[in-house]
């Protein structure tokens, strides 16, 4: 995997960031009250909050260091933590954080609102907070991520391409993610804006913490409840839930269901190239974490975002969060060479080894 992530970063070089200039280049655009309180030599602090999820470990840390590494010459530091699906570690992590006098902090939260506290910390000691693909409460200064709704509303419409006619008939479970999660909530929000009224939802959890684990108890609760021949198709908010549903389907005797799923894990697009899951959201990773990475080195700067933040959003807690929004693209067995392939987040080889080649082969993924 370190190969592919390092072509992905290489990748993401050359990806025109929609409404994005450089750090340095924000720097010319400074407001009048702003100076530079640093140099390249800065430290930025990376907060991300779990490791289950193969993304954060493989691509989004190794792109967020490199580009750091890249916008400062090789002068800034990535002092990196993980909170391993804790929301208590992850406050205990940006006290440290606090403490160590980082420059800036990019936190993917665990939990939206338990984060907002420590937000507050870091912003009464100076340190400017970049709220990283979850919207996290509290003073932030920026905020980038993909289009949650949108992300929902992708899935719902591929479900229901999937589902056809049977979309009429049957009743299909929803999976959404983990409560704490405001992704989550726009993530259900879109998907709830396509379903809605074209086919029946017969169940609906918030899967805590988004295990696959509580995934699959969830769906061997809906098939007890619903009777095995009434469910055609499953809403599943992510690929690692996903994983625990096609699980309890076969387990069921299930086959020929339809399951969403969204990150592209190299199982999510393996399952897709066999079959046993219809799509996958894929996010373009490098531009999430090329912004990231820009916003932080400019505020660590004390420099102006008008030239990387053209968007605003707004938060339970704060208004007019300089954001940017990244597009994302419905990932199926028809496209998988011209995104995650084509992008270097997987190669072929990866993605078709062992069990896999045959499905490969018969799909024309070589």
């Amino acid at each position: 995997m370190r190969r592919a992530a390092v072509a992905v970063a290489a990748g993401a070089m050359a990806v025109s960031l929609a409404a994005c200039g450089s750090a340095k280049e924000s720097g010319d655009n400074a407001d009048s009250t702003g100076s530079a309180k640093k140099g390249d030599d800065i430290k930025v602090g990376l907060l991300l909050p779990e490791n289950a999820t193969a993304r954060y470990e493989k691509f989004d840390r190794v792109l967020i260091e490199k580009k750091v590494k890249e916008l400062t010459g090789g002068k800034g530091e990535v002092v990196y933590a993980n909170a391993k699906q804790d929301a208590s570690t992850q406050n205990q992590q940006v006290d440290t954080m606090v403490t160590n006098k980082v420059d800036v902090l990019i936190v993917d939260a665990v939990d939206s609102k338990a984060i907002a506290g420590s937000v507050k910390k870091a912003k009464d000691a100076g340190i400017p907070v970049v709220a990283y693909d979850r919207l996290a409460e509290g003073p932030i200064d920026a905020y980038t991520s993909f289009d949650n709704v949108t992300v929902g509303k992708t899935q719902g419409e591929a479900l229901l391409k999937a589902l056809g006619d049977k979309a009429k008939d049957g009743q299909i479970v929803m999976m959404n993610g983990s409560s704490t999660d405001p992704n989550a909530a726009q993530f259900k929000q879109g998907a709830h804006e396509v379903l809605d009224g074209k086919v029946k939802v017969g169940r609906e959890y918030d899967t805590k913490e988004w295990k696959p684990e509580n995934a699959n108890a969830n769906m061997e609760g809906a098939i007890s409840a619903l009777g095995k021949d009434k469910i055609v198709g499953v809403y599943s908010a992510n690929d690692g839930m996903a994983g625990g549903i096609i699980t309890a389907l076969k387990a069921a005797g299930l086959e020929d269901i339809p399951v969403t799923g969204q990150d592209a894990e190299l199982s999510g697009v393996q399952r897709i190239v066999t079959g046993e899951q219809y799509m996958s959201v894929y996010k373009p990773y490098p531009q999430e974490a090329d912004v990231a990475a820009e916003m932080a080195v400019a505020l660590a700067q004390g420099k102006s975002l008008d030239s990387i933040a053209k968007d605003k959003v707004d938060s339970p807690t704060t208004k007019a969060i300089p954001s940017v929004l990244v597009p994302v693209v419905s990932l199926t067995k028809d496209n998988i060479n011209d995104t995650v392939i084509k992008d270097g987040i997987y190669t072929v080889n990866e993605i078709c080894a062992g069990k896999y080649k045959a499905a490969c082969d018969k799909i024309g993924l070589k």
